[in-house]
């Protein structure tokens, strides 16, 4: 397919203007909706080497919040006035890049906007008969490889190991607790908010035990569920979890610092566990994870997951806000747990109304 061919007619038919989010301030604390603003922009037309996307599906995700401070970090913070990134996934309408052919469903990193026009290069074509293409942002996307990467380098998983998953019932949690029985994990012990979230931990996610962190004390829940104690760890809270499984770790365990969603709305620095020591006298790890740094294990990750979707082994769920509009309202309420399993927003075509704003659990 020539460039002239897959470029002129897509673009005749596409809209000529996309509506998108662009951060308006920089938080303080707990960010609000005026932070954010919806911004009708013109689509600009692809360069040679570009495509043209109608985004179909985005992310949002807790490491976001970060991006919103002015401050140095593992990757750089989202501009004032400027539409905010993160993954999405979508249909080719316009290409001027022969490998990436108008029709194509690709995932990349330019969501919160209704129409991308990126680098044909820093798209991902991905296949939908594996998988429904939302799927690429949750458990075949960078939440699905994050539990993958954690278990088998990060904190590897070994046969008979007692395991514990803070923000068990989130993205990457819900995916975690399953894959940590397929290593071989003994005993899978969750925390999560609030009565339904812990009992769908028992009842969907395959966890042996169930800690609501907001009925009591953590590190007495976590003693009930791991008497003898845990060998592994994966953080996505910081906090009182990761200083209850500091005191619950065995001898040799591993802790994976993934995320620390308790202080990321914080003005002041969080203080660290007062129990570190206790790390060093049981020989523990604890090691910090960026998914990004494991991308090559992503055709490994999605070989073994889609089949574990297609035959029922994996177990995940969504929760849907739908239209670009409520993306705002989508990324708070994933800062607030709002979410069980993946938090998606569905992208309604430029020419639709979207529907009432809802949090529809899948």
């Amino acid at each position: 397919m020539s460039s002239s061919q897959s470029s002129s007619p897509a673009l005749t038919t596409t809209p000529t203007t996309s509506r998108e989010i662009r951060l308006a301030a920089r938080p303080t604390g707990e960010p609000t909706p005026a932070d954010f603003e919806l911004v009708t922009t013109d689509i600009p037309e692809p360069a040679e080497g570009q495509i043209l996307v109608r985004n179909t599906w985005m992310s949002v995700d807790p490491y976001m919040r970060g991006r919103m401070d002015d401050v140095p970090s593992y990757i750089p913070p989202f501009a004032i006035g400027a539409a905010l990134e993160g993954g999405a996934v979508g249909e080719v309408v316009a290409s001027r890049a022969e490998h990436v052919p108008v029709g194509a469903t690709v995932s990349h990193f330019l969501g919160w906007r209704e129409y991308a026009v990126l680098d044909a290069a820093t798209a991902t074509v991905i296949d939908t008969t594996l998988a429904p293409a939302s799927a690429y942002l949750g458990p075949l996307g960078t939440t699905g490889l994050t539990a993958y990467a954690v278990f088998t380098r990060t904190a590897p998983v070994r046969e008979g190991d007692v395991v514990f998953i803070s923000a068990a019932a989130g993205a990457v949690g819900s995916v975690a607790g399953q894959l940590a029985r397929e290593l071989g994990a003994s005993r899978v012990i969750g925390s999560a908010g609030g009565p339904a979230k812990t009992k769908k931990l028992l009842d969907t996610f395959g966890y042996d035990a169930a800690i609501d962190y907001r009925q009591g004390g953590i590190p007495e829940q976590l003693a009930q569920a791991a008497p003898d104690g845990i060998d592994v760890y994966l953080d996505s809270v910081g906090g009182d979890h990761l200083e209850a499984a500091i005191g619950a770790i065995r001898t040799g365990g591993r802790i994976a610092l993934v995320g620390a969603i308790s202080g990321y709305n914080t003005t002041t620095p969080a203080p660290g566990p007062s129990n570190l020591f206790r790390a060093a006298t049981h020989e523990a790890t604890l090691r910090g994870m960026l998914v990004s740094s494991h991308f090559d294990l992503f055709p490994e990750w999605i070989g073994k997951a889609a089949g574990l979707l297609a035959d029922g082994t994996l177990r995940t769920e969504q929760t849907v806000v739908e239209g670009i509009e409520q993306a705002p309202d989508a990324f708070l309420g994933v800062l607030r747990g709002a979410n069980t399993g993946k938090m998606l927003v569905r992208l309604a075509p430029a020419t639709a109304t979207a529907p009432a704003p809802a949090l529809e659990a899948n």
